[in-house]
């Protein structure tokens, strides 16, 4: 189950998806996020899906691994419908039992609530799956740069993220690690009660909390001993360029989601 989560995972690759400025990659993808929001109508939603679908066809990416990023937050998503299902108010009352009911319009709400959070995850999977750790960190800091003026660490804050999703896949490999090495000395995760289960979790979060600690100074040692100070000026290997394919697609894909956030009040 920790494999699953896709979450700072990157997968290389030379499609264009790859090949796109970060910086293209980040704002399309707000734009994506932000779209989402806008989309109340289920041929509306058909158009996203068409469009996620081309999107994982051209930049090669496994659908299956998006699959596993989608069970490794089933949980969560199963608890935004438990609560958008059983707590909306108003509409027609379809069933009820005590303080919890559940209505026609809520049902509604409940299905495009969970694809919204859905093509949400996959959206921004696809992302980070395409995207190198160092290029979203320069891709962020370069779109930050204007707030340096007013005094803002964009460079800092863009390092802070980008070594906040690296070390995502890291931890949950530390984690399962801890996990195979208790279970050889017999603990058991998997029963009793919910109390004592989550007892049993001290075995993992404490040496996980302890390697995570100790990863930390160690990657402090290493930026310092190669001359990292933060605020100063930085080069870089590969500087960021936009080029023709950057401006065609964020022309494009812009466009698009413009369309679907206003489809709905186009065509209602």
């Amino acid at each position: 189950m920790l494999r699953d989560i896709t979450i700072g995972q990157y997968i290389p690759g030379d499609t264009i998806v790859h090949r796109l400025d970060p910086r293209v990659k980040i704002v399309l993808t707000l734009f994506f996020i932000v779209a989402l929001f806008f989309v109340k109508r289920i041929p509306t939603f058909l158009f996203v899906l068409l469009f996620i679908v081309f999107v994982v066809k051209i930049s090669k990416t496994p659908p299956m691994v998006l699959i596993r990023g989608l069970k490794s937050m089933a949980f969560f998503i199963g608890i935004a419908l438990f609560f958008n299902m059983f707590f909306y108010r108003g509409g027609t009352v379809l069933f009820q039992w005590k303080f919890l009911q559940i209505t026609k319009e809520g049902l509604i709400f409940s299905l495009f609530m969970f694809l919204r959070i859905i093509f949400l995850i996959v959206g921004s999977s696809l992302m980070t799956l395409t995207t190198s750790p160092i290029e979203l960190t320069d891709g962020l800091e370069s779109l930050m740069s204007p707030l340096k003026r007013f005094g803002f660490p964009a460079g800092e804050l863009a390092m802070m993220m980008s070594i906040s999703l690296r070390y995502v896949p890291i931890l949950i490999e530390e984690a399962e690690k801890i996990v195979k090495a208790q279970k050889s000395r017999g603990a058991d995760f998997d029963t009793g009660s919910l109390k004592e289960r989550a007892k049993k979790l001290l075995a993992i979060l404490v040496p996980l909390f302890a390697n995570a600690f100790r990863r930390a100074d160690e990657l402090a040692v290493a930026m310092e001993s190669r001359c990292y100070f933060p605020g100063e000026e930085r080069t870089r290997m590969k500087p960021l360029a936009f080029k023709k394919r950057d401006f065609i697609a964020f022309l494009l894909v812009g466009a698009f989601f413009i369309f679907v956030g206003s489809f709905d009040v186009l065509f209602i």
